[in-house]
């Protein structure tokens, strides 16, 4: 089941173990089954610390199987086969469930050993999702380093009756003892955030004892990590403030024009770009939602931003770079059936929909694409693109024509999101050229119509566009002398990663440009 490569480099990281760990299988008749079974015998012969049985209980899933450190009741459980993004959960567990020390900080790992109560986690995942892979290693990772956690790991696409019955059209989909707990990208410190309920004021506390930077960076993602390193690499005081560091790029699945970078994946460029900061000395607070903008009472002083939690962070420059999220469409059922049936990350969870029928709302480059994966596993695309033409790249639209699945609709509103029982089943429409409104049956709904700059904490406070960007010049100045901005939140137009990175290291030439003219008082 594996290449001699793979099995070479699993070899090599099994030599990292440091206690004896059990696998312990529990098959059916099935094919799944068969190829668990490989799989699991390729893992045994890769270290002595390893060992295999089966199990003959009922009450576990099968295929499925667990890691168990011997002698305690510290373990994991997968529950199907994780392969494709979810190989390297299957990795890091059996290093961590092994001994071998994770990379998460001190501070986040007294923080899980400290946390007290029962929590049985089900994570439901599809091997195609780039989200998944985050919450599943970190709740894997609080269950080895706390006995009071459980964590067994789903293939939604496998295990498709459970998926059913409890409504799960979205992934990651988190399950707390027996009742949903979230849904979507979850990064270990989110999650332990919300099980500790102090952790807010800890950290509030810890970041208002923290001095003055000279740039204050407020978002990570390509924009802002960009400002960070070359901010730094200039000798000065720099932090980032991000609510997730990566942004919007950690939901992108295929990057194919970062020149000098043929392909990535967006979860693997996020990695690069922080390991790249973290090559500087630049404090990243993550987590941390900007709440509100008080500028410097003369030029030169100091901007002060209050995050959420009640912490307050000031700065001689401050550079904006919160990025933008999927846009709405604002029409009776989506916000109802959001995760029901409605959803935005095509990657994530077009599995769920194998066979179904469901639309994909938007033309441009991410609906055509969007139509192009979800038509090789749904059973019928339906793209509804608003104007008269689709706007995607001509090579996307060729593919798009090409596939006997897809129906195309052009000059088409979708005004309504219908459903019964919870979850999607159809959608209304009306054709702009005729008038006539037409009801679609479908199981789910993929929304791509572009994006909105996250400023709505902002205004009042900063010069907006009316359709809420900052105002930037092109030296990334904005409306209050020493703040400026970058990336997808301003006026600069195309909105690609490529073009928010050299945004963002502009930003920080010109806040270093600022700071030499504006000696502090």
């Amino acid at each position: 089941m594996l290449d001699a490569n793979i099995k070479g480099q699993l070899k090599a990281y099994m030599e990292k173990l440091q206690h004896s760990i059990e696998l312990v299988a529990a098959y059916d008749d099935s094919a799944k089954s068969q190829e668990l079974k490989e799989l699991l015998d390729e893992l045994e012969p890769m270290s002595d610390k390893i060992s295999l049985r089966t199990e003959d209980s009922a009450d576990v899933r099968r295929p499925s199987f667990a890691i168990n450190r011997v002698g305690t009741d510290i373990g994991v459980r997968f529950a199907g086969i994780p392969m494709g993004h979810e190989f390297t959960s299957l990795v890091l567990a059996l290093l961590q469930v092994g001994g071998h020390p994770s990379k998460a900080s001190q501070d986040v790992i007294e923080q899980i050993q400290e946390l007290d109560g029962e929590f049985e986690f089900e994570t439901y995942y599809s091997l195609s999702c780039q989200n998944c892979p985050d919450v599943v290693q970190a709740l894997n990772l609080m269950s080895v380093l706390n006995p009071k956690v459980k964590h067994t790991s789903i293939d939604g696409a496998l295990f498709q009756d459970e998926v059913e019955k409890r409504q799960v059209m979205a992934v990651p989909s988190v399950y707390m003892n027996g009742e949903p707990w979230g849904q979507g990208r979850m990064t270990l410190e989110e999650i332990v955030a919300r099980l500790d309920t102090n952790a807010g004021a800890k950290e509030a506390e810890k970041i208002n004892q923290k001095g003055n930077f000279e740039v204050l960076i407020i978002g990570g993602g390509p924009a802002g990590a960009s400002a960070a390193i070359y901010a730094a690499r200039k000798g000065i005081p720099t932090a980032i403030a991000a609510e997730r560091f990566g942004g919007q790029v950690s939901d992108t699945m295929g990057i194919e024009n970062l020149i000098s970078v043929p392909y990535t994946e967006g979860p693997k460029l996020v990695a690069a770009m922080e390991q790249h900061v973290n090559e500087y000395e630049v404090d990243i607070m993550n987590m941390q939602r900007a709440e509100k903008l008080i500028p410097a009472a003369q030029t030169g002083g100091l901007h002060e931003v209050r995050l959420a939690n009640g912490g307050s962070l000031k700065a001689r420059t401050v550079i904006l770079s919160t990025g933008a999220r999927w846009r709405q469409m604002g029409v009776p059922g989506e916000e109802e059936y959001r995760n029901k049936g409605v959803a935005y990350c095509p990657h994530c969870d077009g599995p769920l929909f194998k066979g179904k029928r469901v639309a994909v709302i938007g033309g441009g480059n991410s609906g055509v694409e969007a139509a192009i994966d979800l038509a090789g596993i749904v059973g019928h695309v339906t793209l509804i693109e608003f104007g008269a033409d689709m706007r995607a790249d001509d090579v996307l639209q060729k593919k798009l024509r090409s596939l006997k699945n897809v129906e195309i609709i052009t000059s088409g509103q979708t005004t309504e999101i219908t459903g019964a029982d919870g979850k999607v089943n159809g959608l209304v429409y009306t054709d702009r050229n005729t008038g006539e409104s037409h009801q679609v049956t479908l199981e789910g709904v993929f929304v791509q119509i572009g994006l909105v700059p996250n400023t709505e904490w902002l205004k009042g406070d900063i010069e907006l566009s009316q359709h809420g960007e900052i105002i930037v010049n092109d030296r990334n100045e904005t409306s209050i002398p020493g703040v400026f901005a970058a990336g997808d939140a301003t006026t600069v137009p195309y909105k690609q990663i490529v073009i928010s990175m050299g945004e963002g290291s502009k930003a920080a030439l010109s806040a270093f440009d600022f700071l030499i003219r504006n000696s502090a008082e």
